[in-house]
C-alpha cells in the first residue's frame, strides 16, 4: 500500500474530489493547510533587478519580496494499492495542472501497516 499526499489550490478541491470519485477512488481525506513553495526567479526578472537596482511594482515585485507569507491550500490524503499509484497521481495532475506556479505538489510514501480501529485487526482493507 502507498499513501499519496497532494497539496493543491483551494479552488481545485471539488474538481479533484469529482475526478477521484469518478475513477473509483471515493475514499480520501482532505484538510486545510497553509504553506508555500520555492519562489523561483527567472533570468529576465533577475536581469531587471540587477540593471535597475529596484524591485518592480505589482505582482512581480510582490512575488520577489514576499518570502514568508503562507498561502491557504488543501491537503488530500489517499491510500491505494501499489498498482494504483500511477493512475491516482495522473488523475490529480490532470485535474490540477494549469502550468502556473502554485499548482501543487504530490508525495508518495509507503504504508507499512494498517489497522481497523473498530476491530483492532491488521488489514489491507483498513483504508
Amino acid at each position: 500500500m502507498k499513501e499519496i499526499m497532494a497539496i493543491i489550490r483551494m479552488n481545485m478541491v471539488n474538481p479533484t474530489k469529482t475526478a477521484l470519485a469518478s475513477a473509483g477512488y471515493p475514499a480520501f481525506s482532505c484538510r486545510k493547510c497553509l504553506g508555500r513553495g520555492k519562489k523561483a526567479v527567472d533570468m529576465q526578472t533577475a536581469s531587471l533587478l540587477l540593471d535597475t537596482g529596484q524591485v518592480p511594482m505589482g505582482a512581480v515585485g510582490e512575488h520577489l519580496t514576499e518570502t514568508h507569507r503562507l498561502i491557504a491550500k488543501r491537503l488530500f490524503t489517499i491510500i491505494v494499492e501499489d498498482s494504483q499509484v500511477d493512475e491516482v497521481v495522473q488523475i490529480i495532475i490532470d485535474t490540477n495542472q494549469t502550468g502556473n506556479p502554485g499548482d501543487g505538489k504530490i508525495f508518495v510514501m509507503p504504508i507499512l501497516e494498517a489497522y481497523t480501529v473498530r476491530t483492532g485487526e491488521s488489514t489491507t482493507e483498513a483504508y
